[in-house]
C-alpha cells in the first residue's frame, strides 16, 4: 500500500479533494497527480481524539480497515480521518463504511 508523506501532497489532497463523512471516519478523495499513478492513502486522526496511544490505536484500525478493503483506489490519492467511534468499531463495520464512501465518492467497485 502506497502512503502520502510528503506534506505538499498532503496539503493538495486536503483543499482540492472532496469530502465524505461517515460516523465511523471521514475521508478526503481527489485524482492521483498523473494518469495512472496507483493511488496512494494517508490516515489522520485529530488530537480531539485523546492521548497518542489512542490516536494511533485509530490509525492503525483504519490501516487494516484500508488493507481489507483493498485501498488505496488507482488514480486517487485519499486521507482518511478516525473519528472517535474508530477505535472501538469492529471491523466489518470499518469496512462497510469504506466501501459506502468510496461509492458515495463514485469510486466505489
Amino acid at each position: 500500500m502506497k502512503t502520502i508523506k510528503a506534506r505538499s501532497d498532503f496539503e493538495r489532497v486536503y483543499t482540492r479533494g472532496r469530502r465524505y463523512n461517515h460516523p465511523l471516519m471521514r475521508m478526503v478523495i481527489c485524482d492521483a497527480v498523473s494518469e495512472g499513478d496507483p493511488g496512494r492513502v494517508a490516515f489522520a486522526a485529530p488530537k480531539r481524539l485523546g492521548n497518542a496511544v489512542l490516536r494511533n490505536r485509530s490509525k492503525r484500525v483504519l490501516r487494516e480497515t484500508a488493507r481489507a478493503c483493498d485501498f488505496p483506489v488507482p488514480g486517487h490519492d485519499v486521507i482518511l480521518f478516525a473519528t472517535a467511534a474508530t477505535r472501538d468499531a469492529a471491523p466489518q463495520d470499518l469496512c462497510a463504511a469504506l466501501m459506502r464512501l468510496s461509492a458515495r465518492a463514485g469510486v466505489g467497485w
